[in-house]
């Protein structure tokens, strides 16, 4: 629960308020998450326990939904409360744009510098056509000139951006997904973004407007109780 209400409902109100977004189906493997989408007039459909990611998951739902290779799906984490539906549409509105394309996901300059020292949030490095370049839980690039002394003091040399966690598919780029299994890179940083890189397979990076806050953390749901508080 958060301030009244369950997370997972507060994640299914902010995508609901997207314009692009046709269906909006959540995937689970829990009963109890699943009565409770039911109960708020939400959709949800059961997924395997054995799903070792949530792209996994989202993978086996698109299966059980019958959904075309056309299709793009736009997976959000059921720990984004704050989620600013904006995310969604502007990464919808890049697949459609650019049907070369099969995945894409957001990034958001850094503006808070004690960031670059917290384990739970990833960056990125983009190229000059903004596909990534890797993703990392350390702060990347390095920047030499300061060291590891100075960290918090990089932002002020360099841009930084962070990796917002939700992701657009095609469908098909979807499938190859789970066929790939597990790359030494996403085992070593625990990110699962990584294993398309190793295949060789683009991320388009979308730049947004947009402070996420992930609920990893005991702290991290004190902020977003916080946030919502102050936005009532």
């Amino acid at each position: 629960m958060i301030h009244g209400m369950t997370m997972i409902e507060r994640v299914w109100r902010q995508c609901n308020q997207s314009r692009e977004a046709d269906t909006i189906v959540v995937a689970t493997d829990h009963a109890s998450i699943f009565d409770a989408v039911e109960r708020f007039g939400g959709r949800a459909i059961m997924t395997s326990p054995a799903c070792r990611s949530g792209t996994d998951r989202v993978a086996e739902a698109a299966q059980l939904l019958n959904l075309s290779n056309e299709n793009v799906i736009i997976n959000v984490q059921g720990d984004e409360p704050l989620l600013d539906p904006h995310v969604i549409d502007a990464l919808a509105l890049e697949m459609e744009s650019h049907p070369d394309v099969s995945v894409a996901t957001p990034i958001s300059p850094v503006h808070r510098p004690e960031e670059l020292s917290n384990p739970n949030v990833v960056f990125a490095v983009k190229d000059r056509n903004n596909n990534a370049l890797y993703f990392s839980r350390h702060p990347i690039p390095f920047y030499r000139e300061l060291g590891n002394g100075l960290v918090l003091d990089w932002p002020r040399e360099h841009r930084y951006y962070k990796h917002i966690g939700v992701y657009a598919y095609r469908a098909e780029t979807l499938k190859q997904f789970v066929t790939l299994g597990e790359s030494a890179l996403e085992r070593a940083e625990r990110l699962e973004q990584l294993r398309l890189l190793e295949a060789g397979i683009p991320i388009r990076c979308v730049e947004v407007q947009y402070d996420s806050i992930a609920v990893d953390t005991a702290e991290d749901l004190s902020r977003v109780e916080h946030k919502i508080i102050e936005r009532s």
